[in-house]
């Protein structure tokens, strides 16, 4: 079986010696790398070129395409009969080829039977307390996954090519989001996929709430854009917008402990990222300690404010530029 190994980059200038040496290390070489680089201005493409003697490389420049153009160009150069994606700004662990291939070399003996898709995973590598925080609460552990619902990113997934054929490729009108939608394709043209847990893709969470608001911003008008989750928007507004102000106002002009309540509802949205922060605490100073601890009830504000902004800026981008892709995705998903 023949893997190509597919990224795209834009403007990592040395930062991309790290994907690539880990490329290099890999138990199970890839057959080829193909990189489509999507117009950098630095020396990313020379870079990459340097590492011509240490991997089977293939270098794309195709300036201005966005992520799921890339994609798409560097599956369509590859001659691999199974493609792995992974991204710019991580490192992979020896054995993540082996691990993220092997249920399509050999089966499953579990659901599901001869896959056509494999997701592996992702965890953070955290330098900061800000990032340690961020981590656990966005980020989920590998005990929250229930494997057979499970959407990877594509900085850790494996499929073969004639199924990214079958799904229709990355979604090219889309600039956030676009993994999501090629797992949700994926998965209806050709089944579930299978779970490779040892697949692991480290990297960096966002430094700053700045960029983290960005960031959320983004996908949440990736949301908008595609018409995705609906009833988990319309729960945070109506949390935010009508439940708290409500809670609010109930301990001011009834009795204050209803704030009890607003407290323990703070708790129980934050139990999940907090379980998560534990394994980390050891490592910090008692101050970095408390200062993750009180990150957490923030970044899960500001991420919330984040995405309540993005959403419905995605809507209003999606009716003015409602494409012929767009209704054929928004009919496929239609009563889901």
């Amino acid at each position: 079986m023949r893997v190509s190994v597919i990224c795209t980059v834009l403007n990592e200038g040395e930062a991309i010696r790290r994907l690539l040496d880990s490329l290099v290390a890999q138990t199970r070489h890839p057959d080829e790398v193909v990189i489509v680089d999507g117009g950098s201005r630095d020396n990313t493409v020379v870079v990459i070129e340097s590492y011509a003697d240490r991997l089977p490389l293939r270098v794309l420049v195709e300036p201005g395409a966005n992520i799921s153009r890339g994609r798409n160009a560097a599956i369509q150069a590859a001659t691999g009969d199974v493609i792995a994606s992974t991204d710019a700004g991580v490192w992979l662990e020896p054995g993540w080829l082996a691990a993220l291939v092997a249920p399509l070399e050999r089966g499953q003996i579990d659901i599901p039977a001869n896959p056509q898709s494999v997701a592996g995973f992702f965890v953070p590598a955290p330098q900061t307390p800000f990032e340690i925080a961020m981590g656990a609460t966005v980020l989920p552990a590998v005990e929250d996954v229930i494997p057979r619902t499970f959407l990877p990113s594509s900085r850790s997934v494996a499929f073969r090519k004639e199924a990214w054929a079958a799904a229709g490729g990355y979604p090219e009108w889309l600039d956030y989001c676009e993994d999501l939608i090629f797992d949700l394709r994926l998965r209806d043209a050709t089944g579930p996929f299978a779970w490779a847990p040892d697949a692991v893709a480290h990297f960096r969470p966002r430094g700053s709430l700045r960029a983290y608001f960005k960031q959320y911003y983004r996908y949440a008008r990736g949301d908008g854009k595609a018409d995705l989750w609906r009833k988990r928007h319309a729960i945070r507004y109506a949390t935010y917008l009508v439940g708290l102000p409500a809670l609010l106002i109930l301990s001011v002009t009834v009795s204050p402990f209803w704030l009890l309540g607003l407290a323990g509802g703070v708790l129980a949205y934050c139990r999940t990222p907090f379980r998560r922060l534990c394994g980390h605490l050891p490592a910090l100073s008692p101050v970095d300690r408390l200062r993750a601890i009180t990150l957490i009830p923030a970044l899960r504000v500001v991420g919330d404010v984040a995405k309540m902004l993005g959403y419905p800026a995605g809507w209003a981008w999606r009716l003015r530029h409602w494409t012929d892709q767009q209704i054929h995705w928004a009919a496929s998903r239609s009563g889901r």
